[in-house]
């Protein structure tokens, strides 16, 4: 699992947790923060594959992402996160998407 970058490590983690709830699988944590999971888990973890994970009380779970976007999966991250201390303004949020199709339609014209 070392050879998996960092933010998939994280995502493995919380899919092995819900494998876990559900098949009541004992895994260790090392003394430096790592899992040590069992090698019928391990095997089925394929590198590359994206899992959103969910943190729910003492479970933690893993669902292989499906293509395209889940906006589910979006508003619960969002749901999750602390307030912004500098949310953007009406204003500037419309200014951000005036900008971003003044762009847009540059691009169109400059393929004509």
């Amino acid at each position: 699992m070392e050879s998996l970058p960092p933010t998939v490590q994280d995502i493995v983690v919380e899919h092995l947790k819900e494998y876990i709830r559900k098949y009541k699988i004992t895994v260790t944590v090392s003394p430096d923060g790592k899992l040590e999971i069992p090698a019928e888990i391990e095997s089925q973890l394929k590198a590359g594959d994206k899992y959103t994970v969910t943190v729910i009380e003492d479970s933690i779970i893993f669902q292989k992402m499906k293509a395209g976007f889940d906006w589910e999966e979006w508003r619960r991250r969002i749901d999750s996160l602390p307030p912004d201390p500098n949310p953007m303004t009406i204003e500037e949020i419309c200014e951000v998407v005036r900008q971003v199709r003044r762009e847009k339609q540059s691009e169109r014209e400059s393929q004509l």
